[in-house]
């Protein structure tokens, strides 16, 4: 898919892809700006190296422009907000620009956008690795991988407050991971070492499964320095059949963590006993399916039951300690832990509490081997 056709229309993927980042966005620099203040340079930052022309064909606003609203909208971050803009092809980087000088209210922004209208490569590598960075979200989405590296991605996490967000079109990266052409293309994406031992992996495996095996590989390749916490949000083609793009965010932080996950949460398209599924389908909507054949919540009673056997411990403990790595949202611990005291299967104080509810101290005392916390 080109550049061209790609931004003439705004497609419901691309609706839920804005959504998601610019939901995250408004959330992180929320979080980030309290403390950013207290710096000496006192700013915040938006990056991307993949910005489009601005509007869909169809004059739909696509992600650059509507977090510059929400900077415009919002005292504090109109005075703090820096973001730089780039895209290599010249006719997106003028409409960009264009785009921007149009946007009511524009001059009230502290610092101007920036626009930038480079190839994606070792430069800006390079340039981001030798900078300490302000807090800083980078957004990127390619058209396919070329530019792309783990070491782009680490020369920006590597500061305080940065995040990433990064959207990539799976179909264009499976063929890539068995063209030998561009080998070396996805030795910078995956690390050299994985993209030798996935090759392997993926011989006579499924399509669910070789997705599943090169998300994985993507995101312990994202999240294999420590303190990382890495989500997966998967895009399905029309009819539901394949995974045609996904997008993974990396934070150093659990809190980012949390916040992503209810947001992703939001946009999914399928949810099973409240569980979200993390992917987005068209054809979810057009066909639903039988949810409570799979009982999601289900194995959750069985994994609290056997991760927290013989403790006390409060609701937001279990929460914290349990949901990383796992697709279940803070709803779902609180719908299960109620169902699991109906039954009998644990003990909860305060026992008598507003119909219905179940707040984040409440203490959960789990059967076996005592009950100390």
């Amino acid at each position: 898919m080109s550049t061209e056709t790609f931004f003439e229309e705004s497609k419901e993927q691309s609706t839920v892809k804005t959504a998601i980042v610019s939901k995250y966005f408004w959330s992180w620099a929320k979080v980030i700006m309290p403390q950013a203040r207290k710096s000496a340079k006192q700013k915040i930052a938006y990056l991307d190296l993949f910005a489009g022309p601005g509007r869909y064909k169809d004059g739909t606003k696509s992600t650059p422009l509507l977090i510059l609203e929400k900077a415009i909208q919002d005292p504090q971050m109109s005075q703090m907000l820096v973001t730089i803009f780039n895209d290599k092809d010249d006719n997106n980087a003028h409409d960009l620009q264009t785009a921007i000088d149009q946007l009511p209210g524009i001059a009230t922004l502290k610092h101007r956008p920036i626009v930038w209208n480079n190839e994606v490569g070792s430069e800006m590598v390079k340039l981001f690795s030798s900078t300490h960075l302000v807090p800083t979200l980078f957004f990127v989405d390619p058209w396919g991988y070329k530019g792309l590296s783990l070491q782009l991605v680490n020369s920006v996490l590597k500061d305080w407050g940065c995040d990433c967000i990064f959207f990539f079109n799976y179909n264009r990266i499976n063929m890539g991971l068995s063209n030998r052409m561009v080998q070396e293309h996805m030795a910078a994406l995956f690390g050299e070492g994985r993209v030798q031992t996935l090759g392997e992996r993926l011989a006579g495996l499924s399509p669910d499964d070789r997705e599943n095996c090169v998300v994985e590989e993507l995101c312990g390749a994202l999240g294999a320095k420590q303190g990382r916490y890495v989500l997966p949000f998967s895009f399905k083609n029309d009819a539901g059949t394949r995974t045609s793009h996904n997008l993974i965010f990396v934070s150093k932080h659990p809190l980012g963590y949390s916040i992503m996950k209810e947001i992703m949460a939001a946009e999914s398209s399928l949810y099973e006993q409240g569980v979200p599924s993390f992917q987005y389908s068209p054809a979810d909507m057009r066909f639903p399916l039988l949810f409570e054949l799979n009982r999601p919540l289900d194995d959750l009673e069985e994994m609290l039951l056997a991760a927290f056997e013989g403790r006390t411990v409060t609701m937001q403990d279990i929460y914290e300690r349990h949901h990383t790595g796992r697709r279940f949202i803070k709803k779902n611990y609180k719908d299960a832990l109620k169902q699991m005291e109906v039954r009998g299967l644990i003990r909860c104080e305060p026992s008598k509490r507003p119909k219905g509810t179940f707040g984040d101290s409440v203490k959960v005392t789990f059967p076996g081997g005592g009950e100390g916390g």
